[in-house]
């Protein structure tokens, strides 16, 4: 038998283990080998995990590394240049997030060898379906439709860079954290996604919408108190706007919220 681990809240009770983490939410039902003892079966359910110790079932990956040639690799004491490695072998299935993973063996944590396979579940995801763009009073300017054609979304992109260089914008004068002068220009951008993806976007008709519209800050320098620093300050982000905001009302609340000083309208 193996000895059974898990988290920080494991209840350990013979050759059972049970343990509760609210961050690991999971469905999941998963036999693995291990590298050395026996084996392990466990069975996640949003939150709760439940985890059997069994003998040796199926055996660990065991496999040789050839090193033959190389100049740098030493022999063994059996004479061969090389080294054993060893996986673990595990089989079943993890649903989390809209994403289903499935273990089909041998677990290398390397895309090219490792035995598995994944895909997310399309009756549990969000799909993009536009994006807009709003003016100084918050105005409607654009709206592009997303598009199957792939070639059709990568031209979009760069069109939308070319019409965010060009829209409207508000600047404004603010004061960082240590007193720099700084300015901060902005735009607005809406973004809708409705729910199901393929087959499933027939359920977009039981849900809302999901609407996120955003203030787009771009700062004249570094922010922040990690400016000047080898990691750097902010000099952009988008932050969410809340009902009935434009620009200046949402900056407002960024700058206070963010230890900063408004200041007014930039000439």
């Amino acid at each position: 038998m193996s000895y059974l681990s898990w988290g920080d809240n494991d209840h350990r009770f013979g050759p059972f283990l049970f343990a509760r983490d609210r961050s690991y939410k999971r469905l999941e039902m998963v036999l693995d080998s291990g590298k050395g003892g026996g084996n392990r079966l466990r069975f996640g359910f949003y939150g709760v995990t439940f985890i059997i110790a069994l003998p040796r079932i199926i055996k660990p990956y065991v496999g040789w590394v050839d090193l033959s040639g190389r100049d740098w690799a030493k022999p063994g004491p059996d004479g061969r240049q090389g080294y054993e490695e060893v996986d673990e072998r595990s089989y079943g299935f993890t649903v989390f997030e809209g994403h289903m993973s499935v273990k089909l063996g041998r677990q290398t944590m390397d895309s090219s060898t490792t035995q598995s396979w994944g895909c997310f579940l399309p009756w549990t995801n969000w799909r993009y379906v536009r994006k807009s763009w709003y003016g100084l009073d918050g105005e409607h300017l654009r709206t592009d439709w997303e598009s199957k054609d792939r070639e059709v979304r990568f031209a979009a992109f760069r069109v939308q860079r070319e019409f965010e260089e060009t829209m409207p914008k508000a600047v404004f004068a603010f004061k960082d954290y240590d007193g720099e002068e700084l300015t901060a220009t902005t735009h607005i951008v809406e973004a809708e996604h409705r729910f199901g993806t393929g087959y499933f976007k027939w359920l977009s008709l039981f849900r809302p919408r999901r609407i996120r519209r955003s203030l787009d800050i771009q700062f004249s320098g570094e922010t922040g108190k990690r400016k000047g620093s080898w990691k750097g300050g902010t000099i952009g982000h988008a932050i969410n706007m809340e009902r009935g905001e434009l620009h200046e009302a949402a900056f407002r609340r960024y700058c206070a919220q963010n230890n900063m000083t408004f200041v007014g309208t930039a000439p």
